[in-house]
């Protein structure tokens, strides 16, 4: 069975941010797209989705690397649910690497061209209910 082509685009993703090619990044987005920063904090469109990304990076000192575990991806109606496991690498003081396994969610739409975009990038998936509302 061959894997899903997002898998592909998710995997030059995580990538670009782990390289810091937000250029390359920033074309999987929707102009109009969002992005949970972290619980209770979501941006929305290409420019302040790049910012957040560059913040992000300079938070882990440009060493967070990015990888993606087991995937599973729901089309209907020009769309895409992705439900994956993301995991996250970055040194954490003295103690060395530290690795968080996340359960994603994200959206992706189908242009015309068949090109398949990010509409919604969200590495917190269902544990944002765990979270207070903000």
């Amino acid at each position: 069975m061959h894997s899903h082509p997002l898998r592909q685009i998710i995997e030059s993703c995580d990538k670009a941010i782990s390289a810091r090619d937000f250029d390359s990044l920033m074309e999987h987005y929707s102009e109009d797209a969002a992005l949970v920063v972290k619980p209770g904090m979501i941006v929305k469109g290409k420019d302040n989705i790049r910012k957040a990304f560059i913040a992000i990076s300079d938070y882990f000192q440009d060493q967070l690397t990015v990888e993606q575990g087991d995937m599973q991806v729901i089309e209907g109606g020009g769309t895409a649910l992705v439900i994956m496991e993301t995991v996250l690498r970055f040194p954490e003081d003295l103690r060395g690497d530290t690795e968080i396994t996340r359960r994603a969610t994200y959206v992706f739409r189908k242009e015309m061209n068949g090109r398949w975009i990010c509409t919604i990038d969200n590495s917190y998936g269902t544990s944002l209910l765990d979270t207070e509302a903000v």
